[in-house]
C-alpha cells in the first residue's frame, strides 16, 4: 500500500510514499524498545544538548520546511515559517527547564516518619504518538520535547497526507545527535495503530484528533490499562461583552477564525455577542471577515489558503449548507470559489438554531458562527451548550465579568481580551468532548512519567 502527498492549492499528487507492512513495524517497535532501555539512562545534560541541536536545525531549514508544509496541506508560507520559529522555541525551552521540571519533589519527611521521602519523575518507555496535519510540526514537537527530555522515546504515526514533514522529523532528530530509535516515523494506516498500541513494548500514547478517534484510541488504552492523553478538537466560543473595544475584538476575532485556514481546534468558532453591542460588532466583524484575502498560499499579501483535503471542505461545505436551508442567514462569503484547488472564503453566518448540525459539530474551516445573547447570564449559557471544552475567549474590562467567565467557562482554557493560543509557558488541554490529559509545562512533561514514590527509614 502507498499513501499520496497532495497539494490543497492544485489538486496534484506531489509524492507518493510506501506504507510500512506489520513486519518491518515489529522491526521498529522492537529498535525503540532497545533505545528507551538505554537513552532512559542518559543524562539531562545530553538529552538537553540534542533538543538545542535539533533546534539550531529547524532554523536553518526553515525555508525549505516551509515550502515542504505548504505544499503537504496548505497553510500560508508565513504561518508555516512562524510554525517552524515556535516549534525551536519549544524545543529550547525544554531543554532549559525541563531539569528543574524533573527534579525530585521534596515531601514532608517527618510526617511520614522517614529520613527522606520524594517523588521521583521517571520514563515510562516507548511512547505512540498518533498526530494531525493542521498543524504538523508543532503538533509534534509539542509531544516530542518534553517526552524526549524525559527519557521517554517516541513512534509517530502522523497524519496520512503530511507524510514528507513526518519522514523529516524522524531525520531531524537523527541530524541532531539522538541515539538510533529514539525517535522514528511509521508511515502506517489507522489500521495499524491497534497493533501497535497492544504491544507490551509499548508503555503509553498521546493522541490530537477527531473525537471518534480518540474515542477509539482511548478503548484500546484503557483495555490495555495504558495511558493516554487525548486533544479532541473543540468549538470554541468566544463572547463579547458590553465594555469589550469591538473595533478590537473584532480584528482578533477574524484572526482566531481564520488563523491555519481556519482548520485549527483551538479556533475561535462561536461568536456570542451581548444585544446591546451584537449589531455594531456584527458590523466589524463581517468586514474584517470579507477583507481576508483567499489565494496562492505561496504568496506573500495571502491571508487564507485552501483546505488541506478535498473532504474537509466537503465537510465544510454541507455544514453550511445544512444551516442556510433550516434558516441561518449568511452575512459574508459561503460560496464555493471556481477553480482548482479545496479554497473556501471567510464567511460568517447568523440565526443559528440547535436544530443545524453546525450549532453542535466543530467547522473545521474558516466559518463563524454569530449568536445574540440577551444578557450575560445567556451569553454563558449559549457559551457552554457545547459537548467540547478545550477552549474559549471573552472580552470584558469589567473585573466582575472577568472573574465570572474564568470561573464559569466549561473549557481547558480561558483567554481574556485575546485568542487561544499555546505556549510552552502555560499548559494546554481541555475537558469534556475535547479529551483529557495536559500537554506543555511542567504538567506536560509529567504526564509520560512513573511519578515514583521514595520513602527512606531512618538509619538505626
Amino acid at each position: 500500500m502507498s499513501v499520496d502527498a497532495t497539494n490543497p492549492a492544485t489538486g496534484e499528487t506531489i509524492g507518493t510514499f510506501e506504507q510500512l507492512t506489520d513486519d518491518a513495524v515489529a522491526d521498529k517497535i522492537a529498535i525503540a524498545a532497545e533505545a528507551a532501555r538505554t537513552y532512559r539512562l542518559t543524562s539531562l545534560d545530553e538529552r538537553a544538548a540534542g533538543l538545542r541541536r535539533a533546534a539550531d536545525i529547524l532554523d536553518e531549514d526553515s525555508e525549505s520546511l516551509a515550502a515542504t508544509m505548504t505544499a503537504e496541506m496548505g497553510k500560508t508560507l508565513t504561518a508555516a515559517k512562524a510554525e517552524i520559529a515556535k516549534c525551536a522555541k519549544g524545543l529550547r525551552y525544554y531543554a532549559e527547564h525541563a531539569p528543574e521540571m524533573l527534579a525530585d519533589d521534596i515531601a514532608d519527611a517527618d510526617a511520614v516518619s522517614a529520613a527522606r521521602a520524594f517523588h521521583r519523575f521517571q520514563p515510562l518507555g516507548v511512547i505512540l504518538a498518533v498526530m494531525p496535519w493542521n498543524f504538523p510540526l508543532w503538533q509534534v514537537i509539542r509531544f516530542a520535547a518534553p517526552g524526549l527530555m524525559a527519557g521517554n522515546v517516541g513512534l509517530l504515526k502522523h497524519a496520512s497526507n503530511v507524510p514528507q514533514t513526518a519522514l523529516y522529523l524522524e531525520d531531524l532528530f537523527r541530524r541532531a545527535g539522538l541515539p538510533d530509535g529514539v525517535f522514528q516515523t511509521l508511515i502506517i494506516s489507522s489500521k495499524q495503530v491497534e497493533k501497535i498500541l497492544r504491544d507490551k513494548r509499548v508503555a503509553a500514547a498521546t493522541l490530537t484528533g477527531s473525537e471518534g478517534a480518540g474515542r477509539s484510541i482511548g478503548e484500546i488504552a484503557g483495555s490495555e490499562l495504558k495511558k493516554v492523553v487525548l486533544e479532541l478538537g473543540g468549538s470554541d466560543p468566544f463572547v463579547v461583552l458590553p465594555s469589550a473595544d469591538l473595533a478590537a475584538a473584532a480584528k482578533t476575532a477574524t484572526t482566531a477564525r481564520c488563523q491555519n485556514n481556519g482548520q485549527s481546534c483551538i479556533a475561535a468558532k462561536r461568536f456570542i455577542v451581548h444585544t446591546d453591542v451584537y449589531d455594531e460588532f456584527a458590523e466589524h466583524f463581517v468586514r474584517e471577515m470579507a477583507s481576508r484575502k483567499v489565494g496562492d498560499p505561496t504568496a506573500d499579501d495571502t491571508d487564507i489558503g485552501p483546505l488541506a483535503t478535498e473532504q474537509g471542505r466537503t465537510d465544510v461545505v454541507e455544514l453550511v449548507d445544512d444551516a442556510v436551508a433550516k434558516g441561518a442567514k449568511v452575512l459574508t462569503g459561503g460560496t464555493v470559489p471556481d477553480g482548482p484547488g479545496w479554497f473556501y472564503p471567510p464567511t460568517v453566518i447568523s440565526e443559528i438554531t440547535t436544530e443545524m448540525d453546525i450549532y453542535g459539530e466543530e467547522v473545521f474551516g474558516p466559518v463563524a458562527s454569530l449568536y445574540r445573547a440577551t444578557d450575560t447570564d445567556d451569553a454563558l449559557r449559549i457559551a457552554n451548550d457545547t459537548d467540547f471544552g478545550l477552549g474559549s475567549n471573552v472580552w470584558t474590562t469589567d473585573d466582575a465579568e472577568i472573574e465570572r467567565f474564568i470561573n464559569g467557562l466549561d473549557a481547558g482554557q480561558v483567554f481574556v481580551n485575546g485568542m487561544t493560543t499555546s505556549y510552552p509557558e502555560i499548559s494546554f488541554g481541555g475537558i469534556k468532548n475535547s479529551g483529557h490529559g495536559r500537554e506543555l509545562t511542567a504538567f506536560g512533561i509529567r504526564e509520560f512519567c512513573n511519578v515514583k514514590t521514595v520513602w527512606v527509614a531512618e538509619q538505626p
